[in-house]
């Protein structure tokens, strides 16, 4: 049902939610996991031209170790990946990314509440992504309340 599977990560720990699930969902499927790091690019765009260069090597490193940390995680279950490390807006960089491939399913996270809270509160990031993929997306409750 899913050869493709997306789990966008920032690198922080509630993410790791998402990727176990998106590990698990491969590892039945036989699916390889193609691992996302989005550099907001809003973030370096505010920076001082002094800084700049700075600002965006330090981005880049906190991507590529997340997305080290994914991938080990991942392929401790036995499962195969992809990386990607992209400069933009984070969700078009998400829908983007999934138009360009063959995927199938994007799994993400986001913050346990329930009821209308739970939609109000999806993220924006998540929330914007949910609205505008033409696959199906997984939230994932990233802190178990």
């Amino acid at each position: 049902m899913y050869d493709h599977i997306l789990v966008p990560t920032d690198g922080s720990d509630g993410t790791v939610e998402s990727i176990d699930h998106a590990s698990a969902i491969a590892r039945d499927n036989d699916a390889t996991v193609h691992v996302l790091y989005v550099i907001d690019e809003r973030l370096y765009r505010a920076a001082s031209k002094d800084t700049k260069d700075e600002v965006i090597k330090s981005l880049e490193e906190e991507g590529d170790h997340a997305i080290e940390d994914a991938v080990t995680r991942i392929e401790e279950r036995g499962v195969d990946t992809v990386t990607e490390r992209r400069r933009g807006i984070p969700y078009k960089s998400i829908l983007s990314y999934a138009g360009e491939e063959p995927i199938d399913l994007i799994v993400m996270g986001t913050h346990g509440r329930t009821g209308r809270d739970r939609v109000a509160t999806l993220g924006s990031v998540t929330e914007r992504v949910v609205k505008q993929a033409e696959v199906p997306v997984l939230v994932v409750d990233i802190d178990g309340e």
